[in-house]
């Protein structure tokens, strides 16, 4: 018994000292990963950072182009048929869409989706007012159709996804 006693005088604090190395390495090597956590998200957040601010710059720009008003400004209206400007703002629209697709990665779901609604329903928008006049009239009179409708759509889907992107963007910025 007196052995036994012995034993454990000398096991018992070797034991007590293992148990507390073994707690305070597994904490170090704990807060070790954590600071390495940090450093890399931080190296991530100044790369990243700006290349998301430019895609919701572009994003931004896409849905301004795509504002009816603001396509036909920069159209030769006048040489038109009705019909070659409904081409060329279908096509314009898909152009500035397919340009900026890409960047989708850097935005949110729920603001993809919305700018893509946004041009299903511009793409819409041009062909619905464009069946209601004949393809041969003056584009100047096409345009008219198109800005009217745009105008009295109650908040339009263009407006809907520029707010959406600027709340996005403050919750991240």
């Amino acid at each position: 018994m007196e052995t036994l006693l012995d034993i454990l005088k000398y096991i018992l604090p070797s034991i007590v000292v293992l148990i507390t190395a073994y707690v305070v390495l597994r904490r170090q090597s704990a807060t070790e990963a954590a600071r390495q956590v940090y450093e890399i998200r931080k190296t991530q957040l100044s790369t990243t950072s700006p290349v998301r601010l430019r895609a919701y710059e572009r994003f931004a720009l896409l849905l301004d182009r795509t504002i009816p008003e603001n396509m036909l400004l920069n159209m030769d209206l006048p040489n038109m048929t009705a019909l070659q400007l409904q081409i060329q703002m279908l096509e314009r629209i898909r152009m500035e869409y397919d340009h900026n697709a890409s960047q989708q990665i850097y935005i949110s779901n729920e603001l993809w989706l919305l700018i893509k609604l946004t041009k299903e329903s511009l793409l819409q928008l041009v062909n619905t007012c464009a069946a209601n006049i004949d393809k041969d009239q003056p584009a100047l009179k096409l345009a008219e159709i198109i800005i009217t409708a745009y105008n009295h759509t109650p908040n339009p889907p263009t407006e809907q996804a520029l707010n959406r992107l600027k709340e996005e963007i403050k919750l991240l910025f």
